[in-house]
């Protein structure tokens, strides 16, 4: 019988998020490795692979092989480490976790440093526009002028209509994340935000303003991930990752039942709970993929926490850190930044703070278990990890 090793997180680190225009692609890759290794207290000896999350370098930097390139530039090319790149769109560094997970798990490596970058203000204006939507489906979506923002904003519309939702739901998802940013020396926007000043903002896509849209951000994030065996015989402290799981949905939106259910992270979730053996109440806080605000109420009720129509009764009270479900400690996509590598893996320098309780002014209360929520796009791909003891 074959004995599946568990994976703990040893060590975490991330560059600050935002315009970063001093700093290129492999600076910022290296900055946030070299951070994570450091954290771990671990050596180049130790490390057996390395998995680097990517979405746009190749059309942004004109740079491919983010995994050579990672390698090369941290000093590990000399060891031989395999270093392979991951991509699954604005999903990418989640997935990059679910694989290194996989790997450490089987028993073929014992540790694995995982790592997420984006260097995204290379390029402005209708250009990132452009590159932005890729995410979608190109013949059926961004052909016909659509963008993230607009699609977004369409299942807005629809979902408001449907369940007789007001503004004022959606910018309290904003609210709470910039009251967390505002604690978050790594967040691109550290400035509390008021609702009027989120329902007032300039219209982007109606019904979204630009208090309800992420930015365009630079930055990047790491983690090691080592076995338990690895753990055990260096006496390393770490934070388990008791289940991670990943699902699909249809790309084109128009494809779907319901464009306001994303049944990628209902799948991923109902998963993700089963192998960890909790339940939506046993949560003591959650990370998710908010890139629109609107993101943030369906990812509550298809994570669990909420029935359909029902997150705008949690985003008052419930989602602040001292609420039952304290929303994105980090920041979120819409306050730290959202560089599309990097967010996955950052949510996991979150939660591995969160659960160590070393995250200062944001600490929530003793928590034991930490949900992290990473899409792709419009939902086409959701990863979903629990983390606990």
């Amino acid at each position: 019988m074959i004995t599946l090793s568990d994976v703990y997180i040893i060590g975490a680190g991330e560059t600050k998020f935002g315009e970063l225009w001093d700093k290129s692609l492999r600076n910022l890759a290296v900055e946030a490795g070299l951070k994570a290794i450091e954290n771990a207290g671990i050596y180049s000896k130790d490390i057996d692979i390395i998995y680097g999350a990517n979405g746009l370098a190749g059309v942004i930097n004109k740079q491919e092989n983010i995994g050579a390139l990672i390698a090369d530039f941290s000093g590990l090319s000399e060891e031989g480490i395999p270093a392979i790149r991951i991509e699954a769109s604005t999903a990418s560094g989640a997935a990059a976790v679910h694989e290194a997970y996989l790997a450490i798990k089987s028993g073929e490596y014992n540790v694995a440093v995982v790592g997420g970058v984006e260097k995204m203000t290379d390029i402005h204006g209708h250009e990132i526009n452009e590159v932005m939507s890729s995410i979608l489906d190109r013949e059926w979506e961004s052909f016909y002028g659509a963008t993230p923002a607009s699609m977004a904003a369409l299942i807005a519309r629809k979902y408001m209509k449907d369940f007789n939702i007001e503004k004022e739901a959606l910018s309290m998802i904003s609210v709470n994340d910039h009251e967390n940013a505002s604690r978050n020396p790594d967040a691109q926007y550290r400035n509390k935000i008021s609702l009027k000043q989120a329902m007032e903002s300039v219209m982007v896509a109606d019904p979204l303003t630009l208090m309800d849209c992420s930015p365009i951000s630079d930055g990047a994030a790491a983690i090691v991930l080592a076995s338990e065996d690895f753990v055990k015989r260096n006496k390393k402290d770490g934070v388990k990752i008791l289940a991670s799981a990943i699902a699909e949905d249809y790309l084109d939106v128009g494809s779907r039942k319901s464009i306001y259910t994303f049944n990628s992270t209902k799948k991923a979730a109902r998963l993700a709970f089963d192998r960890a053996g909790i339940k939506s109440d046993d949560v003591s806080f959650a990370e998710i993929h908010d890139s629109f605000s609107i993101y943030g109420l369906l990812a509550l009720e298809d994570l669990g926490f909420a029935d359909k129509g029902n997150a705008k009764d949690l985003v008052y009270d419930e989602i602040k850190l001292s609420g039952r479900i304290p929303l994105n400690p980090s920041g979120g996509l819409k306050a730290k930044g959202d560089p599309y590598g990097a967010v996955g893996v950052g949510q996991f320098v979150e939660a591995y703070l969160q659960l160590m309780e070393k995250a200062g002014d944001r600490q929530v209360k003793s928590p034991r278990y930490g949900l992290l929520h990473n899409m792709a796009g419009t939902g086409a791909t959701s990863v979903v990890h629990i983390l606990g003891d």
